[in-house]
């Protein structure tokens, strides 16, 4: 037997350069022979056998330590951490060590800890003098070849050092690691949100500039490209009065309208939490928005003129020739509408500058980057509309030519509108018989003479693969498809003996009560999770289920862990109960849990995802978890 017995003062404990010996010692002893213990074969007290005591390091972090009994350890993935009673304290961030790899009876191979254990926990919090912090920790051990004991939480109040100045401006400071735990952290990488809300943060200056290169190019996507035959349409519909300065001025004053609209409804959704856009995706919100479109359409075809009464023109015109602002509010009206219909996309710039405004209320910041952030992408829009206000002819064949062009461009938005309120199968449908009617506009039925121009062969041989792609659309709708940039999926599938459906189970959750069910079967059954935000009205969540969780590789991925999809189409209190406790503004959000039920905050994934990028993550998140 060895027996060591040191005696030290209470008041100098902590203090104490024997400490650290008597812990080695201690710790020595302890996996030397696990069964050893001071309590002569009885079981100690759980407060006996495991100490709880914490101190405050420094204004933002608190020293936990746990001092584990001779022959008795704890569970690594048992500590939660939480305060108790301050508002003002938020934990972001808890550093735990390495832990001993342990063949338990109750667990199979877990981490544990033997001896004592230190973990530094981080705070947000405000600027303010010292205050007393109640710190509660959930926690689970055993002694060792015997006994476990059940879970139980302990509670310890210290006193947390000054702050100097406002800690955890934002969310992201859960990403800003010290030097002294660098190894700790290597290797978790910080997701593209956090990371621009946090140089947002430190370098608001050269972030604002970066926000406007990140709108540039995410005026190449696909949420923007509608906007362009919408502003093609108000710029054809000038008619003869159109000049290339005017053309100017419309287009900034739609961008401009565009930008403004973005930026109150981000900076509303950061302070409070809804998204506005959001609301706007109402079924029938949705479809009177459609059939504008097509009425607008049908206007550039020529099939009647929209004006009003003749009287009432005449006096509008009267009233114009003193005033010519009165068409420019137009304009921005269709600017405001367009950003609240057609772009409700959810990246991650944009939710860099959400985090800034809802973690640190700095609306200025924020609303100055989502400014920079809309004008970057409206830059493009500018030049297309300048460029069109010179392309556009001022009278003969060629301006009904382009104004059906247009027509045509209001028709697709129309229909790209409608994809998130009609089924996949009807919107197929719908791209064929515009297809087939472009096609056939463009002659693709006519004879062609034989000394006809080879402009004239141009346009039939464009009119003929219309017709081909518009009948490729109506046949894999007839067939039962449901995504028409994949006309011909379900005969790829049949071919191949594939099935069509995805294989992969989605369970679909509404409330916070389902998420924890849900989780607590992924853990008993030794999974992760992953939790995907949808929306029908969200074209980028379609994108993704059409295309990324489609994808053989990925399912063969996802089918190792339990897979689980909100559903936030209505945008119901539920919903939006559920969206708040996860800092989540909107669709698509992709977020990843490990076997305990935590959330994987790093490897979140906000925005669209092409299959090869979604799988590299993917292995990094099931390699972590």
């Amino acid at each position: 037997e060895q027996v060591l017995l040191v005696s030290l003062p209470p008041d100098s404990v902590a203090d104490s350069p024997l400490v650290g010996l008597l812990d080695e010692s201690i710790t020595g002893l302890g996996q030397a022979d696990p069964v050893f213990s001071q309590d002569n074969g009885q079981a100690l007290a759980p407060e006996e056998a495991f100490v709880y005591e914490s101190i405050g390091e420094s204004a933002d972090t608190a020293l936990v330590r746990f001092t584990i009994q001779p022959g008795y350890y704890l569970y690594l993935d048992k500590f939660d951490f939480r305060v108790n009673g301050d508002d003002s304290f938020v934990i972001r961030e808890v550093v735990l060590p390495e832990g001993v790899l342990k063949d338990d009876p109750e667990f199979g191979s877990v981490l544990v800890y033997y001896g004592q254990v230190e973990i530094p926990v981080r705070f947000n919090r405000p600027a303010g003098p010292a205050q007393n912090v109640t710190l509660e920790a959930d926690f689970q051990g055993c002694r060792d070849g015997e006994i476990c004991y059940p879970p139980m939480t302990r509670a310890v109040t210290f006193e947390m050092p000054a702050a100097a100045e406002k800690i955890g401006k934002s969310i992201t400071a859960s990403m800003q690691v010290n030097e002294k735990d660098a190894d700790v952290a290597a290797g978790v990488p910080v997701n593209e949100q956090d990371r621009l809300a946090s140089y947002l943060t430190d370098k608001p200056t050269q972030a604002i500039f970066a926000f406007f290169i990140a709108g540039l190019l995410l005026a190449f996507t696909p949420c923007v490209f509608p906007m362009v035959p919408i502003l093609s349409g108000i710029i054809a519909g000038q008619g003869d009065s159109l000049t290339t300065m005017r053309a100017f001025w419309l287009s900034l004053v739609y961008v401009l309208a565009m930008a403004v609209t973005y930026t109150i409804a981000g900076v509303l959704a950061g302070l409070f939490g809804q998204n506005l856009q959001a609301a706007f995706q109402n079924p029938w919100i949705i479809s009177g928005f459609a059939l504008i479109f097509v009425a607008l359409a049908l206007s550039m075809f020529g099939f009647f003129e929209l004006q009003l009464p003749g009287r009432l023109q005449t006096r509008l015109t009267e009233a114009s020739n003193r005033q010519q602002g009165g068409r420019f509010w137009g304009v921005a009206v269709m600017g405001f509408l367009s950003a609240l219909i057609v772009g409700p996309c959810v990246a991650p710039p944009l939710m860099a500058a959400l985090i800034v405004i809802g973690e640190s209320g700095d609306a200025v910041l924020g609303g100055t980057a989502l400014f920079a952030l809309s004008m970057g992408m409206g830059a493009p829009l500018i030049l297309f509309g300048v460029s069109a206000g010179k392309l556009v002819p001022r009278a003969g064949a060629w301006m009904d030519t382009i104004k059906a062009v247009f027509g045509v461009g209001l028709l697709a938005v129309a229909i790209w509108m409608l994809e998130r309120i009609l089924a996949g199968g009807l919107i197929m449908l719908l791209w064929g018989m515009l297809f087939i009617a472009c096609g056939i506009y463009l002659g693709s039925m006519d004879r062609v003479e034989s000394g006809a121009s080879g402009w004239k062969r141009l346009w039939k041989s464009l009119g003929v693969v219309l017709l081909v792609l518009g009948a490729v659309e109506v046949i894999g709708a007839a067939a039962g498809g449901d995504y028409w940039l994949k006309p011909l999926d379900r005969f790829t599938a049949i071919s191949t003996g594939a099935s069509a459906s995805d294989p992969v189970e989605f369970r679909r959750i509404k409330s916070l009560q389902d998420l924890d069910l849900e989780l607590a079967k992924a853990g008993s059954g030794s999974q992760g999770a992953m939790l995907d935000f949808y929306a029908d009205w969200c074209v980028e969540c379609i994108r993704m289920e059409k295309n990324t969780f489609k994808d053989a590789s990925v399912q063969a991925q996802l089918g190792t862990m339990r897979i689980l999809q909100a559903d936030v189409t209505a945008n119901d209190d539920t919903d939006q109960e559920l969206m708040k406790k996860f800092g989540i503004i909107g669709p698509p959000a992709l977020l990843f849990f490990n076997r305990q039920g935590e959330e994987m905050r790093a490897y979140r994934l906000v925005g669209y995802f092409t299959p090869e990028q979604f799988m590299s993550h993917l292995q990094k998140v099931i390699s972590a978890q």
